[in-house]
């Protein structure tokens, strides 16, 4: 019995190599194998000199290409291919346009164009985009018009972009103001109260009990400041570790926040309606873009309730009626996709509601920081404030019996 062999996953490397100018340049990349790492990094003007194998926690899987970088990927095809450059050289042109981690993806996908594969196959095959670009990069090879495909996936890479950037402003900015209360609050309880409630000690001041127990717990954390600083690397370690895990709960906790779910589903339905937008406009069939888009929506009930309707819709269901059951989406949005659905003028639907969604998540996005700020302005007295009040107890009481005296 023949068995079939199959090529062994990529490993994670850590490399040291020499750069033409005779610097050391440090990195991490994929590859099958330490050959083909040094192959990759010749291609580079790069000698490895030392290479490591990562361990599997601290692979980052596969690598995507980022949003900006496929951003000027389409751009570059649009401009290059309407002015009738053969594809072959506009990939060519186009891979020194990208990142470096990029530009081996794109040659080798014009390597393989010019032996004969199709764009959209090399596409898939070098993992340059995703499930929904490619599938509209096919659709356009069928109609044979790539450049307006690659006009198009521009236009809606440069609003997914938007969309990104909103939410993670959103997130960001609780994040570093978080992590800000927590660095001067470590400062302070390790170096300041400590020394506070020495000096209070020392003049037979009374100290209550939150203000000794303050003065104990920086005392402590100061005196292992190594074993702290170990455990909190330790910490990161095991969170760098479990990441995705993070990630994944984090993402379920904003779904279901008061603040934070409005955000979340504005988000997952501009991107459902952008994709939409983007395969309508290629001649994808209403039911193929449905099935495609469903994938790139994260929501739960969004995406059951958009996958029950692209299933009832292939059985012979009337889309105007399935539409009204989508629950998820907001009433006038239903009502105009109805409306649309009526006038055959659903792809101008998905483009208008694509935008509209990017404007509502900008509106919504403004909102929720708003209403955070207050709720960080009362964590950061919680955390710093509570030291503050046990040092400025004891001082006040201090004063007091001073001026009684």
């Amino acid at each position: 019995m023949t068995g079939v062999t199959r090529a062994s996953p990529p490993s994670q490397y850590l490399y040291l190599a020499a750069k033409p100018d005779g610097g050391r340049t440090l990195g991490v990349r994929k590859a099958r194998s330490q050959r083909h790492l040094s192959d990759d990094l010749r291609r580079q003007r790069l000698v490895a000199l030392r290479t490591w194998t990562l361990p599997t926690w601290a692979v980052r899987g596969e690598d995507k290409v980022g949003l900006k970088d496929q951003s000027e990927l389409h751009l570059q095809l649009a401009q290059l291919l309407t002015r009738a450059v053969p594809l072959v050289e506009a990939l060519e042109v186009t891979a020194s346009a990208v990142a470096p981690r990029t530009k081996p993806r794109v040659e080798k996908m014009r390597e393989m164009v010019a032996a004969g594969s199709s764009f959209s196959d090399a596409a898939e095959s070098v993992g340059v985009f995703d499930r929904v670009t490619i599938a509209v990069y096919r659709s356009a090879e069928r109609t044979g018009d790539l450049a307006g495909a690659a006009k198009q996936l521009s236009h809606t890479t440069r609003r997914q972009l938007a969309i990104t950037g909103k939410v993670g402003t959103l997130l960001i900015y609780p994040a570093i103001v978080i992590s800000l209360s927590i660095v001067v609050a470590a400062f302070m309880l390790m170096v300041i109260v400590p020394r506070i409630g020495t000096a209070l000690a020392s003049s037979g001041t009374e100290i209550p009990w939150i203000t000794a127990k303050m003065v104990w717990l920086g005392t402590t954390l100061a005196q292992n400041f190594i074993w702290v600083g170990l455990a909190v690397a330790l910490l990161g370690v095991v969170a760098y570790g479990f990441r995705a895990n993070i990630a994944a709960a984090a993402l379920r906790f904003a779904r279901v926040a008061p603040i934070l779910k409005d955000v979340v589903l504005t988000q997952e339905s501009a991107r459902f309606f952008t994709v939409m937008a983007a395969m309508t406009r290629s001649g994808v069939t209403l039911a193929d873009a449905l099935g495609v888009a469903v994938s790139a929506v994260g929501h739960p009930r969004l995406r059951q309730q958009l996958a029950s309707l692209r299933t009832r819709l292939i059985e012979g269901g009337v889309l105007r009626v399935l539409i009204d059951s989508v629950d998820a989406l907001p009433l006038p949005t239903r009502r105009l996709l109805i409306a649309a659905e009526r006038s055959g003028d659903l792809e101008s639907a998905f483009e208008t509601l694509a935008e509209d969604m990017a404007e509502e998540l900008d509106r919504k996005s403004s909102r929720a920081l708003a209403a955070l700020e207050p709720m960080l302005i009362i964590f950061m007295f919680l955390i710093i404030g509570s030291m503050v009040l046990s040092i400025m107890i004891p001082l006040i009481k201090s004063a007091a019996n001073a001026g009684s005296m």
